[in-house]
């Protein structure tokens, strides 16, 4: 995966050309796609030894999916059109409940305490809670600020949407088809915000046995490295007094700032590759006479593992803390002012029934690790797979080389390949859920591999 860059000439900076910032150099990116392409020839999937659902059934449930077409595509593109941001996604709401009743099933919305969120489900007749397995399938539908469905979630919001509605249809054509019960969640406000954590809060999670959903890429990829996010808000607050007559009476917020600022660039020298520190200075001073009174430093941290995460949290604390007493004011340091999200746990058997779906589909997946940890962002998602046994796998809207949160990308979400993506994606999520609901063995493992990765963290408080 790459980045996009603007059509532009690199400024000759040695004739004093300062207009226009250069061009960054692409060689590190370069030897990354060129390790990409050498692990697709070296890495192989370990394939499913499952026996997964009858083939029969999954026959059904394809063209189960491959029926609703022309409707999913439509809600793809209505959504592209109608890109909201998160927690205003009201025109997605509305249209993927209606979608919904189109095929006859009630959908709860407002849920879980949010406007825009959804939750509905279906269950076998015999549904019993103490013996059958219960399977959430995810949709996310919010857009960028700006660039609208830059990370494809247009696409996102119909693989869940399809999948559902095409397990719905599976269990009312042959009520013995599955004993269990499938929950689907419309999840607002993945981008920074949290949104699967706050309705996990709420109960969303409660009485679910496993989850599923698929993001939007550049490349089908069964897995990929995401990181853990936390967010900072950090107040300095100092003394006012004239920055020439009287400075030695005033104590400078904004050195406190600057100091924090300067003591993360240096902290990067001792973290992983794989952490990552960013931060803006969105408050410094009203004027340059004046010792600056209050300054506001908004970071944000990532890292691989939560225990990782939680370790550079306390480092960053020890300078934001340090900063302060340096500059002799008074600091404020709010933590997760939005939910912090974990870093997403994959899970080996089900993603091994993602990659035989996707190869029906005429798709197959490349290994997780054949794209660099280095090319890594965050999701809300990771909280809900260290809570319960879930997938993220990643699936090609484009045959180009762009990266997620770009125009090129957002514009690539309303192409045949994204509509393409969205039906096999949908297929894909159904095919898994069946797998997990008919196969006692593979549900049994997808368990085991859950817990010997390191799963059932208490999410809510972990960085208490």
């Amino acid at each position: 995966m790459g980045t996009s860059h603007a059509d532009h000439e690199t400024p000759d900076r040695s004739s004093g050309d300062l207009t226009v910032s250069p061009e960054p150099s692409r060689a590190y990116l370069e030897q990354l796609e060129r390790d990409t392409e050498r692990r697709k020839d070296e890495l192989e999937h370990h394939l499913s030894d499952h026996a997964g659902a009858a083939e029969e059934l999954h026959e059904r449930l394809e063209s189960l999916v491959d029926d609703q077409t022309a409707g999913l595509h439509r809600v793809l593109h209505e959504l592209h059109e109608h890109p909201e941001t998160a927690f205003q996604e009201h025109f997605a709401v509305q249209l993927i409940v209606d979608y919904l009743k189109s095929h006859g099933i009630a959908a709860e919305n407002p849920a879980f305490g949010l406007d825009t969120a959804i939750r509905a489900e279906i269950a076998s007749d015999d549904f019993d809670p103490q013996r059958h397995r219960t399977i959430a399938i995810m949709s996310e539908y919010d857009a960028l600020p700006g660039i609208g469905h830059g990370c494809g979630h247009n696409v996102i919001a119909v693989t869940g949407l399809g999948a559902f509605v095409a397990l719905v249809g599976l269990i009312r054509d042959n009520p013995s088809a599955f004993s269990g019960r499938v929950v689907y969640l419309g999840t607002p406000a993945e981008e920074g915000e949290g949104g699967k954590e706050i309705m996990a809060r709420a109960g969303a999670l409660e009485g679910i046995d496993a989850a599923a959903m698929v993001h939007s890429y550049p490349t089908d990829l069964v897995d990929q490295v995401w990181l853990g996010r936390r967010q900072c808000t950090v107040h300095y607050r100092g003394r006012a007094a004239h920055a020439s007559s009287h400075p030695f009476m005033g104590r400078n917020a904004l050195d406190a700032a600057v100091l924090a600022y300067q003591g993360l660039g240096l902290l990067r020298q001792q973290t992983p590759p794989t952490d990552r520190i960013h931060a803006v200075l969105p408050e410094g001073g009203e004027r340059p006479n004046i010792i600056t009174e209050s300054a506001t430093l908004q970071l944000y941290v990532r890292s691989q593992r939560p225990e990782t995460l939680k370790a550079l949290s306390e480092r960053v604390t020890e300078i934001l803390q340090g900063a302060a007493l340096m500059a002799g004011v008074g600091v404020e340091i709010d933590w997760d002012s939005s939910p912090a999200t974990l870093p997403v746990l994959g899970n080996a058997p089900l993603s091994d029934r993602w990659v035989l779906a996707q190869r029906r589909r005429g798709r197959d997946p490349y290994p997780a690790g054949t794209v660099s940890e280095v090319l890594a962002a965050s999701t809300d998602f990771g909280n809900v797979s260290y809570r319960i046994p879930g997938i993220h796998p990643l699936i090609s809207i484009t045959d180009q080389d762009m990266g997620l949160h770009t125009r090129d990308f957002a514009a690539a979400a309303a192409t045949p390949l994204a509509e393409n993506a969205g039906v096999d994606g949908a297929y894909g999520l159904a095919a898994v859920a069946l797998d997990y609901l008919v196969d006692d063995t593979l549900a049994q493992h997808v368990t085991e591999d859950f817990h010997a990765n390191g799963g059932g963290i208490a999410v809510e408080n972990y960085f208490d």
